[in-house]
């Protein structure tokens, strides 16, 4: 995938994330996922998306 592709479509969110595209369909329309409409498309801006992802990292579990 080229690098400097800032915007993605959903299928695309959905290989970055790895996850099922119907996933990621509904964790956009859901508003979970920040994603801009443009008529009928959906695009969501890679940045928010890796930022996204950041907010919902988990602290790492500590076993002692």
């Amino acid at each position: 995938m080229d690098e400097h592709h800032e915007w993605l479509k959903v299928p695309e969110v959905a290989q970055v994330l790895r996850i099922a595209r119907s996933r990621a369909y509904e964790l956009v329309a859901e508003g979970e996922i920040p994603s801009v409409r443009i008529g009928r498309s959906v695009r969501v801006n890679r940045g928010e998306l890796e930022r996204w992802l950041e907010g919902r990292r988990h602290p790492e579990v500590r076993r002692g």
